[in-house]
C-alpha cells in the first residue's frame, strides 16, 4: 500500500473517528486514502482555525483525540492558534499537515517553512515523517503521547514525496497502560494532614474532569463534609446544588468564594493547574499549608510550595483516601464560613433573575434563564471575552464538562466551531455556545459548516458592538478605555443568508420563550441579546468591597 493508506489505517486503529480540516495539494494522497475509510469520518471546514477548535472540543468531550488537518504553509499557520489552546486546555488532539517534496525542503521553495519548528511550542511532541515505515511506530507513539497525562497536541507531518511511496509495514496495536499510585505511606499522611485541619478546602481544577474523578470526589466530600472551589475548567465536579459546591474562582479581583479559600486552614488541590488561575491570586503570601494531588508533580512557584504531593491516578487517589477515612468515622470539619460564602454567591444568582428590562439585558438574567433552558446533562461553551467571566461566575453545572471554557490559552473564536464539534459528539443534547459579537466573528464562516451538517446547535451572540472585555480591563486600571468600538452586520440578515434561525431578543421577559423556540428548531439557530455591560464595572467596584463572612 501507499504511504497515505497506511497512515488511514494506523489512526483506524488507535480508535480515531473524527478528523476537522482544510485539505491542499500536498496532502492530496492522504485526502484519497482517507475518503475509502469507513471508520473515520472528514469533516469539511471553512478554515483550519475551526477545525482546531472543533477537535479540541472532540477530545475534552471524549478524552480521545481527534484529528485537525491543514496543508503546508498558510494552511499550518492558520491551525497554530486552535492548536495552542487545546494544548494548553489539556485536550488530546492530533495536528496532521502535508509538506512539500522531501527534496526541495533543504532550499528556498514554495511554500515551504519549518512547520514542525513552528509547531513545538505549542504540541507536546512534532515530527516530520520521513520513511514510509516509521509510520506505525510515529502515529502510535503521537496518540499515546496526546492521551498521556497532561494531554495536548501532537503534530504529524507528512511531505507529499513520503505519502507516495510503498510500504508493506502493518499498524501497531495500541497498549493500555496503568496510571501509577501514590505509595500508602504518603496516603496516611495526607490523612494525618486532613484530620488534623479545622478549617480544610478542595481546590478542584482541570485534571478532576479530565481523569473522571468526579465521582471520588464527591464520595470524598461526603465522608470529611469538605467543601470545593473550582476552577473556571472543572465546574461539574461537585453538583451545583450540593451544599459542598463553593463554585469557582478565577477573576482576578477577589470574589465572595475567595474568602472561603482565606480562612482555610490547609487547601487540597485536586488536578489543579495553575495555567488557569495563578496560585499568587489565592495564596499571596505563599504560607497555605497545601496537599496536591495530580497525575504529575506541580509547577515550581513561589507562591504554590506543597507540603505534600501526591502522584499518581487521581480517581485512584481518592478511593485511597475515602478508604482510610471509613477507618475514621466521625471526622467533620468545621464548615460555618464555607457554608456562608455558598449563601452569599446563591444571592447573588437570585438577584437579577426576575430582572424586566428593555433594550438592553443583564447578563445575570440572560444567564439564569439559560441555565433553566439547560439540562443536567446539556453542554455549555463558552467563547472569550467580557461574557466568559459572567458565565465562570454565574452559570454553575450538575455534571462534569457540561460548560466549556477556554482557561488556558484563551483564544477568542472557539465558541461557534467548539459547538459544531460537540454537536457531533452528543446530537441527543442542548448544546449552546455564548459568544460576543468580537469573538462571534472571527470564526463566522463556519456558520456554513454547522448548517451543512445541519447541526443541532445553537449559539447566542451577546451584542455590545466593542471589544468589551479589553475595554472593561482598561476602564479599571485607567479610569477609560481606548476606541473599542465596531459595527455590526444585521443579524437576522446574516442568519438566513447561511441557512440558520435567526433571533433578535429585546426584552427580557421574551428571552425564556425564544430559547425553547431554538432548541426545538430543525438545524442550527442563532439568539442576539443586545447586552448590559454598564454590570460590568457594578461588578468590579462590589468585588472591590468583598466582606467576607466569619
Amino acid at each position: 500500500m501507499k504511504a497515505s493508506d497506511l497512515l488511514v489505517k494506523c489512526l483506524e486503529t488507535e480508535g480515531i473517528t473524527h478528523i476537522f480540516g482544510v485539505p491542499g495539494e500536498e496532502n492530496a494522497d492522504f485526502m484519497m486514502s482517507l475518503e475509502a475509510s469507513d471508520k473515520i469520518r472528514f469533516i469539511l471546514t471553512r478554515h483550519e482555525q475551526g477545525a482546531a477548535f472543533m477537535a479540541e472540543v472532540y477530545g475534552r468531550l471524549t478524552h480521545n483525540p481527534a484529528g485537525c488537518l491543514g496543508t503546508l504553509g498558510p494552511g499550518a499557520t492558520n491551525l497554530i492558534t486552535g492548536v495552542a489552546d487545546g494544548n494548553m486546555d489539556r485536550a488530546p488532539m492530533l495536528v496532521l499537515t502535508g509538506q512539500g517534496s522531501t527534496r526541495r525542503l533543504h532550499k528556498e521553495s514554495h511554500q515551504v517553512m519549518d512547520v514542525v519548528e513552528m509547531f513545538r511550542p505549542v504540541t507536546k511532541w512534532a515530527a516530520s515523517i520521513r520513511h514510509p515505515d516509521n509510520i506505525p511506530e510515529m502515529v502510535r507513539k503521537a496518540v499515546r503521547i496526546a492521551r498521556t497525562e497532561k494531554p495536548g497536541a501532537v503534530h504529524l507531518e507528512l511531505p507529499e514525496d513520503i505519502a507516495q511511496q510503498p510500504t508493506d509495514a502493518s499498524p501497531i496495536q495500541p497498549q493500555r497502560f496503568s496510571r501509577p499510585i501514590p505509595a500508602r505511606q504518603q496516603i496516611t499522611q495526607a490523612m494525618t494532614m486532613i484530620l488534623q485541619a479545622k478549617r480544610p478546602i478542595i481546590l478542584a481544577g482541570n485534571g478532576c474532569i479530565r481523569l473522571r474523578a468526579a465521582h471520588q470526589l464527591r464520595r470524598f466530600c461526603e465522608l470529611t463534609d469538605i467543601g470545593v472551589v473550582s476552577t473556571f475548567m472543572a465546574k461539574g465536579c461537585i453538583d451545583m446544588d450540593d451544599s459542598h459546591c463553593l463554585f469557582t474562582v478565577g477573576l482576578g479581583q477577589k470574589d465572595i468564594t475567595n474568602c472561603a479559600l482565606d480562612g482555610a486552614d490547609l487547601v487540597l488541590t485536586v488536578g489543579y493547574d495553575m495555567v488557569e488561575y495563578h496560585p499568587s491570586l489565592w495564596n499571596p503570601s505563599g504560607d497555605k499549608p497545601i496537599i496536591h494531588a495530580d497525575y504529575l508533580p506541580t509547577e515550581i512557584d513561589e507562591h504554590y510550595q506543597p507540603k505534600l504531593e501526591l502522584i499518581g491516578d487521581l480517581a485512584h487517589t481518592l478511593d485511597m483516601l475515602c478508604d482510610m477515612l471509613q477507618q475514621n468515622p466521625g471526622y467533620h470539619c468545621n464548615r460555618e464560613q464555607q457554608l456562608a460564602t455558598r449563601r452569599m454567591m446563591l444571592d447573588e444568582f437570585e438577584r437579577h433573575r426576575n430582572d424586566e428590562t428593555e433594550g438592553s439585558i443583564r447578563p445575570q438574567k440572560v444567564l439564569s434563564d439559560v441555565r433553566s433552558a439547560m439540562g443536567p446533562q446539556d453542554i455549555l461553551l463558552s467563547d472569550v471575552g467580557a461574557h466568559k467571566m459572567w458565565i465562570a461566575r454565574h452559570y454553575q453545572c450538575h455534571e462534569p464538562n457540561t460548560c466549556l471554557i477556554p482557561n488556558g490559552f484563551c483564544s477568542m473564536g472557539f465558541g461557534l466551531p467548539g459547538a459544531i464539534g460537540a454537536g457531533l459528539v452528543y446530537p441527543e443534547k442542548r448544546i449552546m455556545a455564548i459568544c460576543g459579537d468580537a469573538g462571534f466573528l472571527m470564526n463566522v464562516q463556519e456558520m456554513e459548516t454547522a448548517h451543512r451538517l445541519q447541526s443541532p446547535i445553537v449559539v447566542m451572540v451577546w451584542e455590545d458592538k466593542m471589544y468589551g472585555l479589553i475595554a472593561w480591563k482598561q476602564q479599571n486600571h485607567f479610569g477609560r478605555h481606548t476606541k473599542l468600538d465596531f459595527g455590526n452586520p444585521d443579524w437576522k440578515q446574516l442568519a438566513q443568508a447561511f441557512g440558520w434561525n435567526g433571533h433578535l431578543v429585546n426584552h427580557s421577559r421574551d428571552l425564556k420563550n425564544v430559547l425553547e423556540t431554538a432548541f426545538n428548531e430543525t438545524g442550527p439557530s442563532l439568539i442576539v441579546v443586545p447586552i448590559d455591560y454598564s454590570e460590568n464595572l457594578r461588578l468590579t467596584e462590589s468585588l472591590g468591597q468583598v466582606a467576607c463572612p466569619i
